[in-house]
């Protein structure tokens, strides 16, 4: 009998987990790129109870405040939810290595928390996060490059292909 309860508790956990990782597929761009890191395109006020059900106690968010998608009161939503929020806005039109090292700075503040990363559709959160797991984690580029990325590299605009080139010296 007792066998059978502590199957049933790790049935219903498991898919309790199953489920909240399924959910954050919804998100728009949606990419787990570690164990600790998520990124996404900009959720919707809904889905940041996803975002929580999936244990992240972090979120930081890359968008400036006017982006097409944003939230008005993005901040009160993820706090009520009982998630840190951080905005580090980044123009998209202006990227700087000073916005580098604040992220790096910040993410190794974090690194022992479940951290969702988000812009208004994973651009820039796919940049910045590859620039800390590479440069800080040491992470193969390849494992640290989510699918947007991937397709983004080959037409990216020379800004962005000037962060992605930054070296640890050359932000610090």
């Amino acid at each position: 009998m007792r066998r059978f309860l502590l199957s049933l508790i790790l049935l219903v956990f498991t898919g309790e987990a199953s489920a909240a990782e399924s959910n954050l597929e919804a998100i728009l761009n949606f990419h787990q790129l570690s164990a600790n890191i998520g990124t996404a395109g900009q959720p919707t006020q809904a889905q940041f109870a996803d975002v929580k059900a999936a244990n992240y106690s972090t979120v930081v968010n890359l968008a400036m405040h006017d982006s097409n998608n944003a939230l008005p009161d993005e901040g009160g939503i993820v706090s009520s939810l009982g998630m840190t929020y951080i905005h580090l806005p980044v123009p998209w039109d202006a990227p700087s290595s000073s916005h580098v090292r604040k992220f790096l700075g910040l993410m190794e503040a974090l690194e022992e928390e479940k951290v969702f990363v988000h812009c208004a559709a994973n651009y820039r959160a796919s940049v910045f996060t590859h620039r800390y797991l590479t440069l800080k984690k040491g992470v193969a580029s390849e494992q640290a490059t989510s699918p947007l990325l991937q397709q983004w590299l080959p037409e990216m605009e020379s800004n962005w292909q000037s962060i992605m080139e930054l070296t640890l010296d050359e932000i610090e």
